[in-house]
């Protein structure tokens, strides 16, 4: 499946990602996000804005995510960790873009 991001430089990049795997995974291999802890939802350095068409196909943010998502720098109502995103056919194509470091 694929996933399109706008990186913190405004650069457009195409990944690749496995239905039920996190965001996260190829965002971290392509250096586009530190996700400093490894995606158990405690760092914030995986921050993504979700494009609006796709964020409604998402389920929403809960637990840890919903509760640190407020306390970020540069949060929007589009924000979401991706560590906490599973891909799935139905994002097949979603774009996002890197939030700014915190």
């Amino acid at each position: 499946m694929k996933i399109h991001v706008i990186d913190r430089a405004g650069r457009a990049h195409e990944l690749e990602a496995d239905a039920g795997e996190a965001l996260v995974n190829p965002l971290s291999f392509a250096n586009l996000v530190e996700a400093t802890c490894g995606g158990a939802c405690s760092c914030a350095t995986c921050q993504v804005y979700v494009d609006p068409g796709w964020l409604e196909r998402l389920p929403p943010a809960v637990g840890d995510e919903s509760q640190l998502l407020p306390e970020l720098l540069n949060t929007q109502p589009n924000s979401r960790l991706a560590c906490q995103v599973l891909m799935s056919p139905a994002l097949d194509g979603i774009r996002l873009t890197v939030a700014p470091e915190q």
